[in-house]
């Protein structure tokens, strides 16, 4: 398996101890959709609603949302 960095989503809900499930729910997104967000299979593109709810369960200011949901790969450190 290539390493890969994992999802900064992935990273800010397990700090949480939230669910793929409780936070999509939360947040009114569908659970595939959330799903394929964080394992980077789509490029993630929320409502406003749901970027607002994002935040707001992960308590965090919009500035601090990454740009990017899913893991990135070639990462150089």
């Amino acid at each position: 398996m290539s390493k890969q960095a994992e999802s900064p989503l992935k990273q800010l809900r397990e700090g949480l101890s939230l669910t793929q499930e409780e936070l999509s729910r939360r947040c009114n997104i569908p659970l595939r959709t959330y799903q394929r967000w964080e394992a980077g299979e789509t490029i993630a593109r929320p409502t406003i609603p749901q970027v607002k709810a994002l935040c707001r369960e992960l308590n965090i200011p919009i500035e601090k949302l990454p740009d990017d949901f899913g893991p990135s790969a070639g990462v150089v450190e």
